[in-house]
């Protein structure tokens, strides 16, 4: 990918075009994680976020091992063979797939983003044990009925299901909207079905959260905003929560031994009785 925002190409058909021009999240965020695909104002509004809130860098480090852990935990202890995974980001190591299939070589994946560089990586999503299945569909949150119905052309919406919604919630500014987003979604779930989910907070030390989220609104995109504790357990009505609860997500089960620094990173996994 070169610095001129090019037209991407996929399976020799043409995409949208990548404005390179203004930071966008699933750049920035790659370039918080050591990757290579982002670009110069990427970069520049990243260093500027981390100058404001110096531990982002650990935050972004610390969802993708909950990622890791709780998809290990869904796809083992919980048995649950298919994944529906929304706001997909940037291609990077462990994705879902690979710590699914790991786990279950049957497992079945469904990756959803709209941003068109994250279509343009996607073949590197799409690779699959032979037992199972991965796909990527090309859907906003805000629409989750154009997400199950094309979900659903993968998934075997009557078994269970692990929506994994991690760092996404935070670009739907309006609170109930999130939270109708998250219904219509687990609605569509059968029973035994799971909710994993990571979003930004102010609590767990994360006031300084309050001038960079500020910061970003003005440079980049999407917009994004921060929540409470309080506000996140509306998106787990009717859903009982998988110990140890709603906490920093570098606190969810992590690996024996370790006693990781807090996060201002709230993450949880939830069923669907």
């Amino acid at each position: 990918m070169s610095e001129s925002g090019d037209v991407g190409v996929r399976d020799g058909e043409r995409v949208e075009p990548i404005d390179t021009s203004v930071a966008h999240n699933a750049r920035v965020w790659n370039y918080w994680l050591g990757g290579k695909d982002n670009f110069e104002p990427d970069r520049r509004v990243g260093d500027h976020v981390r100058a404001m809130f110096p531990v982002i860098g650990e935050v972004a480090r610390a969802d993708r091992r909950f990622l890791a852990r709780a998809v290990r935990h869904l796809a083992g202890e919980a048995g649950v063979r298919q994944f529906l995974d929304i706001g997909t980001g940037l291609p990077t190591a462990d994705n879902t797939h690979q710590v699914a299939q790991a786990v279950a070589p049957d497992a079945r994946i469904v990756y959803v983003d709209n941003d068109p560089m994250v279509l343009v990586h996607a073949r590197a999503l799409l690779t699959s044990s032979a037992e199972g299945a991965t796909d990527y569909v090309e859907a906003d949150v805000h629409d989750p009925a154009s997400i199950l119905t094309a979900a659903a052309r993968t998934l075997d919406l009557d078994r269970p299901v692990a929506v994994m919604m991690l760092g996404i919630l935070n670009f739907v500014l309006d609170t109930d909207e999130a939270v109708a987003i998250v219904r219509r979604l687990m609605d569509a779930m059968p029973p035994g079905s799971y909710l994993a989910l990571t979003h930004p907070t102010v609590e767990l030390g994360g006031e300084a959260n309050v001038p960079a989220m500020e910061f970003w609104n003005a440079n980049a995109a999407p917009p994004i905003r921060a929540r409470t504790g309080a506000e996140i357990a509306r998106f787990l009505d009717g859903l009982e929560l998988v110990e140890p609860g709603l906490v920093s997500c570098a606190r969810w089960r992590p690996d024996d031994g370790e006693e990781p620094a807090v996060v201002p990173q709230y993450g949880c996994v939830a069923r669907r009785p």
